[in-house]
């Protein structure tokens, strides 16, 4: 497998060594969104510094993976006590493989970087079992394309029906795509497209995670929005 140092700086904006601002509501509510879609057994790919997956308990099998080999030595470590986590080196656009299928895959910010998305899905699909699903959570409208999406690699930001034909292309089933995130999107707009930040500010990011997260989470669950920063798509590999 290629080296792919760096891969998580390039793809992220954020050192290894630094990490990322403390996002709590942030994750639990991508938690909430994800995991009902999840089955026992999951494979992360572009797992990072392991953020996300910190919050799930309960499964049989997690596999936590990244390209870069220095963001799966901190998943080792992070993950050291948790015998039911695996950490492994993993890059769509290389030969993929695991010694067993899992129930789903989960894909944070990862279809984005890839210029054939609907081959990156094939691939993905090989390492799930039939019935089982692909979850993912990709940048939401290009309208909100700025340059730190440029900065860090983004071909593309997704609407529910672009990632659906990128899912349909891949011989996939479509379970859901909707926009999540309306006033992250709004403030992403403010910031990136118009306010030319190429990088998250710490100090933003926490009155995000403070204010902004629980307010959202407040209108979503009332109404479904026609706008986000994000859209979450469910596949499902044929049975």
């Amino acid at each position: 497998m290629p080296e792919h140092t760096g891969a998580f700086s390039d793809a992220t904006g954020r050192d290894l060594e630094q990490g990322g601002a403390d996002q709590p509501r942030y994750r639990r509510y991508q938690l909430d969104l994800i995991s009902p879609h999840c089955g026992n057994t999951v494979l992360e790919v572009g797992a990072g510094l392991g953020e996300f997956a910190a919050g799930f308990t309960g499964l049989d099998r997690l596999v936590v993976t990244d390209a870069d080999p220095g963001a799966v030595e901190l998943l080792a470590e992070r993950f050291a006590d948790r015998p039911e986590v695996e950490a492994r080196q993993l890059a769509l656009g290389d030969e993929l493989s695991l010694d067993k299928p899992v129930d789903s895959v989960i894909a944070i910010n990862v279809l984005e970087h890839m210029e054939d998305d609907a081959g990156a899905l094939r691939s993905l699909a090989e390492l799930v079992v039939p019935g089982g699903t692909i979850v993912l959570w990709v940048p939401g409208y290009q309208q909100l394309y700025g340059e730190f999406d440029r900065r860090v690699g983004h071909v593309r930001r997704y609407t529910p029906a672009t990632v659906s034909d990128a899912v349909l292309r891949a011989g996939l089933q479509v379970e859901l795509a909707k926009p999540v995130n309306l006033l992250g999107g709004i403030a992403w707009w403010a910031a990136v497209r118009r306010g030319g930040s190429t990088a998250p500010n710490p100090k933003l990011v926490a009155i995000y995670d403070r204010f902004v997260v629980p307010a959202t989470r407040a209108v979503e669950s009332r109404v479904r929005v026609p706008f986000g920063q994000t859209v979450l798509c469910v596949a499902r590999v044929p049975s």
